[in-house]
């Protein structure tokens, strides 16, 4: 399916409604007052996948007192990646973000000065990075899998989030972080995580448990990476990481940014590159274990690749296609983002539906992840869909949205493709795996949705690994 070109998408989202404009087709089943909230808080895929059955590619729905519309399927998430900020906006819905981030940084910022501030870390995200990237993730993985011993179990999303912490501190942020990880970051970024949920996203600022130890941890962080950088620059120490990019980094009239924005912005982008990952991990196992003949297919690639390159380096990680498929295969099964929002600035036009201003839009991946007319067999885990010649994301530019897409897509992206296949080769080189419990149910209490607990799996080390330390 080819991409709609600019002056179509242009012309969908005019401003202007033209007369005759229909509006936008219900949900039915909705209460007085909540709406349909009572559904959604119990399972919104499953909610949402209803509207889609009922009306189609566009429909409304209505949590509490704000009125939402979600586009799902490939050319509905073209009209919607491809508006500008005056039309369908995403600073302001993602205001909950400001305690975590800070103010004048992420969705507190302007457009064009977040797109400055995430623009002095494209440098830092090259291939000759990438490549020190994986030697770091290796090494990480390493030192986790020593720490197993030969038989036991593990709390997968738990060791999964300790893990990519580990990883993302020291690849993303700088070796002093990493260093603080045991001595209370990780603490501290674990309050941060909890601050991201539905009620916050709707109160940010109720006082709340959960949104009293995020402001203590925002604090806690943020006196750390003050004196990180206080000590970097009475050494004139010049590591090659994020927080020394930023500091070295000037806007465009000239000026330096302050500790307080170099920590908001370095908090966005571990955000991006560890939260998002530790959960998709977490799937990507879960799904490989009740997947044997695709799991023995991963196994071979790795003695494969590693028969001949013996060290793993961002080479190595790239030959593992079959173990990026299966990454993927899980991007798509269980998106850690099941929605994303934006809000309607001025009424918008799509095909014959008029959307009003104020709206919140939505498109949501796991909902357009299982359409069948998209991916075949939806509900099956089948990672050889991304195989040629099947190919299935490439159908559409949009096909595939679990890292968002548009102006607003996922820039550690590849970061996260990479750390996954780095973990999963080490772990699945060393062990075999069990898991202990039925496979879990997601868990839709939390803004990123892993799985519910528990969720352990038992391990016995292999005799022999394929990678050499």
């Amino acid at each position: 399916m080819a991409n709609q070109p600019d002056s179509v998408a242009t012309l969908r989202s005019s401003p202007l409604p033209p007369q005759g404009s229909n509006a936008v087709p219900e949900l039915t089943g909705g209460w007085p007052l909540l709406g349909h909230l009572p559904d959604f808080l119990k399972d919104p895929v499953l909610m949402l996948s209803r509207g889609w059955r009922e009306q189609g590619e566009l429909f409304r729905f209505r949590l509490g007192p704000r009125e939402f519309v979600l586009f799902t399927g490939p050319e509905a998430h073209d009209f919607y990646f491809r508006a500008p900020e005056d039309q369908l906006n995403a600073k302001a819905v993602y205001q909950f973000t400001i305690p975590i981030f800070g103010r004048g940084v992420a969705y507190d910022a302007s457009p064009e000065l977040m797109d400055e501030q995430l623009g002095f870390l494209f440098p830092a995200l090259r291939e000759a990075a990438m490549s020190r990237f994986a030697r770091i993730m290796f090494e990480e993985t390493t030192r986790f899998a020593d720490s197993l011993g030969e038989d036991g179990a593990v709390d997968l999303p738990v060791a999964m989030n300790e893990l990519t912490v580990k990883i993302a501190s020291r690849c993303l942020i700088g070796q002093e972080v990493r260093d603080q990880v045991d001595a209370g970051f990780a603490d501290a970024y674990h309050d941060l995580q909890k601050g991201i949920n539905t009620l916050g996203f709707f109160l940010p600022r109720l006082p709340t448990a959960a949104h009293r130890s995020r402001d203590r941890a925002r604090r806690k962080v943020a006196e750390l990476f003050s004196r990180i950088m206080a000590g970097r620059r009475l050494s004139a120490a010049k590591p090659d990481d994020f927080m020394q990019a930023l500091m070295h980094a000037r806007y465009k009239d000239g000026h330096a940014l302050s500790d307080d924005e170099i920590t908001g912005i370095l908090l966005t982008v571990l955000f991006a590159g560890q939260h998002t990952s530790a959960v998709l991990a977490t799937w990507t196992g879960l799904e490989l274990l009740r997947a044997p003949s695709y799991l023995e297919r991963v196994k071979d690639e790795i003695r494969d690749v590693y028969r001949e390159a013996g060290a793993m380096t961002l080479a190595s990680l790239k030959r593992q296609t079959a173990l990026e498929h299966a990454v993927r295969e899980n991007e798509r099964l269980h998106p850690p983002l099941i929605m994303l929002i934006r809000k309607a600035l001025k009424p918008l036009r799509y095909k014959d539906h008029l959307v009003p201003a104020g709206t919140l839009a939505m498109v949501s991946p796991a909902v357009s992840h299982r359409l069948p007319h998209v991916f075949a067999d939806p509900e099956r885990f089948s990672p050889e869909r991304f195989d040629p010649p099947a190919c299935e994301d490439k159908q559409h530019q949009y096909a595939l949205i679990g890292f968002g897409g548009g102006k607003h897509v996922c820039m550690g992206k590849h970061f996260a493709y990479l750390q996954l296949k780095a973990i999963w080769t080490v772990l699945l080189d060393r062990f075999d795996f069990h898991l202990d419990t039925a496979f879990p149910a997601p868990n839709y209490g939390s803004w990123v949705t892993g799985p519910k607990a528990p969720c352990r799996l038992s391990y016995h080390r292999r005799s022999q690994a394929s990678i050499v330390q």
